[in-house]
């Protein structure tokens, strides 16, 4: 249940709504982009920021990556020898993908 605070703060907004007070706000009508992860602590957030400003990409992620890849390209294939070949490397990948885990 919302208490009194709640509820006026939604009356609030709802008025400014209707009379137009929120229209030309920057950013109107495009997606929120949420970059900080809150439950990390401010460290580890400040640290993955200036990972991702140098361009690093965990090795994790670009494994995932990977496997999607290959995923497509033996669903693309006819069936031979080149789809069981890249099946083998996919299922590689998937196996060390999980030893990671």
């Amino acid at each position: 249940m919302a208490g009194i605070f709640e509820q006026l703060a939604e009356r609030r907004i709802s008025e400014a709504l209707a009379r137009g007070d929120l229209d030309h706000l920057p950013g109107a009508g495009k997606p929120l982009v949420f970059d900080d992860e809150p439950l990390l602590s401010p460290e580890q957030r400040m640290v993955n920021r200036i990972l991702k400003n140098a361009g690093f990409t965990p090795r994790e992620v670009l494994l995932r990556r990977e496997i999607a890849a290959l995923r497509q390209a033996v669903e693309a294939l006819p069936a031979g020898a080149e789809r069981d070949e890249k099946r083998r490397e996919l299922l590689l990948l998937v196996q060390v993908a999980e030893s990671r885990t």
